[in-house]
């Protein structure tokens, strides 16, 4: 576990499925804290800092010069990450744990979520697009995923979110896709979508797309 600089914060159920926090391009390990805070103040967090030295601070993997995604990078690199995940369970105990990703964190918990179908529980992704040009195959047996994007996004093309979305729906997950009337920040409305959606889902059982979860 040492390859991958972290922090854990065991919340009233240690053993309870986490908040695993994972920062956009230029943070760090503690990014996302007060967010997960606010999110879920009881919750354990585990927050990695991304391995890619960038602006600064740090990036879960690198772009090419026009700013595309190096996908045999990010894949790499996921790999390593998800090995580094299941050895954290193995030594802390907790379940499954629930990723809260932002901007370039966000594509991470999405390439996690492909291909490593299980390793979490499910996923919050704030101002995600799709990682990975290959198809895989459907696996991820209704592992729910939020997804927001921001309308006035200047970092993200139109129906960047949408398309993820799409795809992981047809990977198997229950996803709620939403647009805000926003830019590439997380907003107090982000917030509130998110920990509405995090409470229902740690309520349980996992929510089943309905029609208005998934809008443009």
């Amino acid at each position: 576990m040492s390859e991958i600089f972290h922090l854990f914060a065991p919340g009233a159920d240690p053993i309870d499925a986490p908040l695993l926090l994972l920062h956009g391009t230029g943070g760090t390990e503690l990014d996302l804290l007060p967010l997960a805070r606010d999110l879920a103040p009881g919750m354990s967090t585990l927050s990695v800092r991304g391995t890619v030295d960038i602006e600064g601070g740090f990036a879960f993997f690198h772009r090419h010069p026009d700013r595309s995604i190096d996908g045999a990078d990010l894949a790499e690199r996921a790999s390593k990450l998800a090995n580094f995940l299941d050895a954290c369970r193995a030594h802390h105990g907790f379940t499954a744990p629930i990723a809260v990703g932002f901007s370039n964190g966000a594509i991470m918990a999405a390439a996690l979520l492909l291909t490593r179908p299980g390793l979490l529980g499910g996923a919050i992704l704030f101002r995600p697009l799709s990682p990975l040009s290959r198809e895989l195959p459907a696996m991820m047996q209704g592992t729910p995923v939020l997804i927001i994007d921001g309308r006035d996004d200047a970092r993200r093309s139109r129906g960047d979110g949408l398309r993820l979305a799409e795809r992981l729906t047809r990977a198997g997950a229950v996803v709620t896709h939403h647009v805000l009337s926003t830019g590439h920040a997380i907003t107090s409305e982000d917030r509130q979508i998110a920990r509405e959606w995090l409470l229902r889902t740690r309520r349980g059982p996992r929510p089943q797309a309905e029609e208005g979860d998934r809008r443009d």
